[in-house]
């Protein structure tokens, strides 16, 4: 037993909680925007409530894969589970089908946003994968 805890990294603990409040973060704004909330909504601007009104179901769908994929993959990776790369691999199509519609649908997006959600999707990716690799994740 005590040769298994010494193979674990202590920066897992620290990936693995700050992606879970990252990702955390993320299906909350996702919860919020599907909701309508109303102090969510009364913020954006008009252009943003209009996309979002606008936005088709294979879209949101899209979105909700990429969040929710990437939030399990998160707590699998705090779990020591080699499907958080699966999981991360999930979270990344359904970035991928957002990040089309986006692209495709004249949807403002916020660029730099778009580019750390991107970065922060691979890192987790290649972590997972380097962590299941180096036998941390089982």
């Amino acid at each position: 037993m005590t040769e298994t805890r010494n193979k674990v990294p202590g920066h897992l603990w620290a990936v693995g909680g700050l992606s879970l409040l990252w990702n955390a973060f993320g299906c909350y704004i996702y919860t919020m925007t599907m909701m309508r909330d109303p102090a969510m909504m009364a913020q954006a601007p008009e252009e943003m409530r209009a996309a979002i009104e606008s936005t088709p179901m294979w879209a949101n769908g899209a979105w909700a894969l990429g969040v929710w994929g990437a939030l399990v993959g998160s707590i699998l990776l705090l779990m020591r589970n080699r499907l958080a790369f699966h999981s991360f691999a999930v979270s990344l199509l359904g970035l991928a089908g957002t990040a089309f519609y986006e692209a495709t649908s004249g949807m403002p997006v916020n660029l730099p946003q778009v580019l750390t959600i991107w970065a922060v999707a691979l890192f987790l990716l290649w972590y997972a994968r380097s962590m299941t690799q180096k036998g941390v994740l089982s």
